[in-house]
């Protein structure tokens, strides 16, 4: 480094010396100009002087503010050539020893992809090589190279030898396919079945899934569970699905139906139906032109009958599977319900509607469709991964070994008729189920624990007695300890199976409803116009689930009467609207009672705990004795048929707790857990 500046030192020096003389010369060629000219002009002498010192000043000022520039610019070269000099350095010698550690410790911890020999010539001989992540689509036999089409294309665009490259299209048989992973081992994995037995599928991992009957037949369970799981919406689907939410949110079709006028009712209903297809098909033109013009040219609604049919399809099936979205789905259901009588679906010439579409259905038409169901290997393809205080090593090797499971049976099963991508989606439609499970049984579950390991039904702790008396705190009911204990019981187990059969019970709901031999009535229930009509599907059904939820129990305290296709439940959607909200009424309890622990370490929040409630234990205690008392009390209705211990009475009486929760004296401590209200949102 010295050697360098000294010599650059020197070449500075020549430059100033050569510099220097020949602004010397200059100034000496302007002094005797200068003195000629005056000198033949006959000037005074103090003139001549005054000229000779601007000039030799001018001359100076220029020497100096060049050697200046030129100091400042060898300063700039030096500098750079340091920094290239140190970044060389970097990128030839320390960085590479950097990326040696990571790659060691990497194939130490058996992580990442691991580029063997053989993963190297895998990589020559089926990927792009100049990419390297795309399979090989073309051979360019000057080249003797493996490329994509973009790579080949860039590659070969300029160059006029490169231009009359030859090369061949390589066949599906010479390169791999793409998104395979690049380890061996992974690879194998794949492609050979895993080595699971049924006994050892770790059905505790999502215990929302499967009840302890199931776990000895699955291929049974998912046969028979699949004919109710809708089919998760596809892409274009849910483009369509927007559209119709759109629609939904603009129609007033209710509004313009349900009401009492004198004029002819079906009439109103054909032109309402006319105009929300209207609506619709606008929206469609105006999404797609060139998918909206083929569809409504010069065409009726009669022609366009599977278009829509498909539409409202989608819109049902996505309501089925998220039940807290789409909050138009009455007027849909209604408008559906209205063009399956007779009389509208003459005077409208087209049907609307058309059976939901299953994960049996769909595989039911395909070839190895049902033996998919059937494969044991499904049970670890579509459980739930649940952190539960799981290390993430842990959870990363179950989510590894669910994405084998599904690219196993992809492969495994697909064919000309069904795609591996069709396989997958069937798949994710039932995980989409299990999520439900988790979302909505599982708060039953919980409770049902809370209140086996707090309470008793042969002993009362002081303070903590369930018993309730009719005409006190609301309650229309009188129990005892034990009998209240029951009564509890028997209601969460009955929640926890309805939610458990709700799939079923939603498309027997919608057979119900859509059935065009079931009229319906408008009829004043108290909550204002109301369609009243029987569902005797819905009906057989929860016969059944309360049978089982009595035997599991071994008794039955209070009514078991079932009310729908009355006043207090006019119909099936009614019906259906009722029962998915009883995740919203205990999962927020149940997140409250999950975050005291944490709430606790807090010095101040554990202090006013134990001035306000005896501690954290007494507080849960007061929370759960409270809910279990008064939440199924009987009340929440003006009479003991509306309200009492009948099966829809015990959730009216539920929500009827939810509105006093403001009231009661542990709501600040819901609050500082995150509670912000029973809709759904915690």
């Amino acid at each position: 480094m010295k050697s360098i500046k000294h010599l650059f030192s020197n070449k500075n020096k020549k430059r100033k010396d050569s510099t220097s003389s020949s602004n010397l010369d200059s100034l000496s060629d302007s002094i005797s100009s200068s003195t000629s000219n005056r000198i033949s002009s006959n000037n005074s002498t103090d003139e001549f002087r005054i000229s000779i010192n601007k000039s030799s000043n001018n001359c100076f000022n220029d020497l100096i503010s060049t050697n200046n520039k030129t100091e400042v610019i060898m300063e700039e070269k030096m500098e750079s050539q340091e920094k290239n000099k140190l970044l060389n350095d970097i990128l030839t010698k320390e960085y590479q020893e950097i990326i040696d550690e990571d790659l060691e410790s990497k194939l130490n911890n058996n992580e990442g992809p691991i580029r063997d020999a053989d993963t190297v010539q895998m990589i020559k001989d089926y990927y792009c090589v100049e990419c390297e992540d795309q399979p090989a689509t073309f051979y360019c036999e000057q080249c003797l190279d493996n490329y994509c089409e973009v790579c080949f294309q860039n590659q070969h665009r300029k160059g006029k030898l490169r231009k009359k490259h030859t090369y061949k299209q390589l066949e599906d048989n010479e390169r791999i396919q793409a998104n395979v992973p690049l380890n061996d081992n992974a690879i194998n994995l794949i492609q050979s079945e895993p080595d699971v037995n049924i006994d050892e599928i770790n059905f505790d991992v999502s215990k929302s899934i499967f009840t302890q009957e199931d776990i000895q037949e699955v291929g049974t369970w998912y046969i028979e569970r699949t004919k109710y799981i809708p089919l998760r919406l596809s892409y274009e689907e849910r483009k369509y699905l927007r559209l119709l939410e759109a629609t939904l949110n603009v129609s007033e079709y209710t509004g313009k139906i349900d009401i009492i006028v004198y004029s002819s009712r079906a009439k109103r209903i054909v032109n309402q139906i006319k105009e929300f297809c209207s609506i619709l098909s606008g929206l469609v033109l105006s999404a797609d032109y060139r998918e909206g013009q083929r569809l409504f040219e010069n065409k009726s609604f009669e022609d366009n009958e599977e278009f829509f049919q498909t539409i409202f399809e989608i819109g049902r099936r996505y309501k089925i599977t998220t039940p807290e979205k789409m909050p138009d789905y009455g007027k849909l259901i209604y408008l559906l319900q209205d063009s399956q009588i007779e009389e509208i679906k003459d005077m409208l010439g087209f049907n609307c509607c058309t059976p939901l579409k299953t994960v049996y259905n769909f595989l039911e038409t395909k070839k190895n469709g049902l033996e998919l169901l059937q494969d044991k290997i499904i049970a670890i393809a579509t459980q739930e991964i649940l952190p539960n205080n799981k290390s993430r090593k842990q959870i990363q090797r179950e989510i590894k070994i669910k994405e084998n499971a599904i690219e196993y049976l992809a492969n495994k099963y697909k064919n000309s008729s069904l795609s591996s991508d069709e396989i997958k989606r069937c798949l994710y439609s039932i995980g989409d189920n299990h999520a439900y499970l988790r979302a909505n049984r599982d708060p039953c579950i919980k409770m049902i624990n809370y209140l086996k390991t707090y309470f008793s039904p042969d002993k009362i702790e002081p303070g903590f007695s369930l018993a309730i008396q009719m005409g006190k705190n609301t309650s229309r009911l009188t129990h005892n300890h034990e009998k209240q204990y029951n009564y509890v019981l028997q209601s969460l187990t009955l929640w926890k199976e309805i939610a458990y059969e709700m799939y079923k019970l939603w498309t027997l709901a919608e057979e119900d409803l859509l059935s065009g031999n079931n009229i319906y009535r408008l009829r004043d229930t108290g909550q204002g116009l109301n369609r009243v009509q029987s569902a005797p599907r819905v009906s057989r059904t929860m016969q059944s689930i309360l049978y089982k939820a009595q035997c599991d129990i071994g008794y039955w305290v209070g009514s078991s009467v079932i009310h729908l296709g009355d006043h207090n439940v006019p119909n099936a959607f009614m019906f259906i609207d009722k029962y998915t909200q009883v995740s919203s009424i205990l999962n927020p309890i149940c997140i409250c009672l999950e975050h005291l622990d944490e709430l606790n370490n807090d010095k101040g929040i554990s202090l006013y705990i134990e001035k306000e409630f005896g501690g954290l234990e007494t507080l849960k205690k007061t929370i759960l004795a409270d809910f279990f008392k008064y939440a199924f009390n009987g009340s929440g209705a003006d009479n003991f048929f509306d309200a009492g211990s009948c099966i829809d009475g015990r959730l009216t009486s539920a929500w009827h707790w939810c509105s006093q929760i403001e009231k009661k004296p542990f709501f600040p401590i819901f609050l500082l857990t995150g509670f912000v209200g029973f809709n759904g949102t915690g």
